[in-house]
C-alpha cells in the first residue's frame, strides 16, 4: 500500500464538481477523487481547522466508535470499478468496513490516522507531477522553477478537461 497525504479540495469546471486530491507521501504522483459537496465540505472544514457548532456526520462517527472503545487505525483506497473509488476504514483489531473513499478520507483527517492507497488503483488513476523543489521550497534554479511552472500549468489543464469517465477501464 501506497501512503498518502490530502492535498485538498478542489472545484473542477466547468462543471462545478467538487474533487480531493491524493498525493502519495514519498513521491510526485497525485489521485483526483470526484466526490459530493457534503464531504467536500467535510473534508475543507478539517483541513481549515474549521469546527462547527454542531458534529457533522463524520464527526458523529469517529465519536461513536470511541465511545464504544475502538480505533480507526487507516484507511485505505483498494479498488476503483466504473470511476468509482471504493475505500475500508481499518479498526485496531483488523476489522474492515467497505466506505466511499471520500468518507474514509474524512474520517480518517477527523482520527487522525494514515491514508493508503492500493498500488493499483495508484497506477490506473495516478498523475505524474515532477517535483522541481529543493528542501527549502524554493526552485532549485530558473530552469527548474520554469519546469515546475510548466508541470503545474500542465497539471491544472489536466484537472481542467479530466471527467470522471476518463477512469473507466
Amino acid at each position: 500500500m501506497i501512503e498518502m497525504d490530502v492535498v485538498g479540495v478542489r472545484i473542477e469546471l466547468p462543471s462545478n464538481q467538487p474533487l480531493v486530491l491524493l498525493k502519495e507521501s514519498a513521491g510526485t504522483r497525485h489521485i483526483p477523487i470526484w466526490i459530493g459537496a457534503p464531504e467536500a465540505s467535510a473534508i475543507a472544514f478539517v483541513q481549515q481547522g474549521i469546527v462547527p457548532p454542531r458534529p457533522m456526520t463524520h464527526d458523529l462517527l469517529v465519536s461513536m466508535v470511541a465511545a464504544l472503545n475502538h480505533t480507526v487505525t487507516e484507511v485505505r483506497i483498494v479498488r476503483v470499478e466504473d470511476t468509482v473509488f471504493h475505500a475500508e476504514v481499518v479498526f485496531e483489531d483488523g476489522t474492515t468496513v467497505s466506505s466511499r473513499a471520500s468518507d474514509a478520507i474524512a474520517i480518517a483527517l477527523r482520527v487522525p490516522c494514515p491514508i493508503y492507497c492500493a498500488p493499483q488503483v495508484m497506477e490506473d488513476t495516478g498523475v505524474e507531477i515532477a517535483e522541481a523543489d529543493d528542501d527549502d521550497g524554493e526552485a532549485t534554479s530558473p530552469e527548474g522553477q520554469a519546469n515546475a511552472e510548466r508541470e503545474l500549468k500542465q497539471f491544472r489543464e489536466f484537472l481542467a478537461d479530466v471527467e470522471p469517465e476518463d477512469f473507466e477501464k
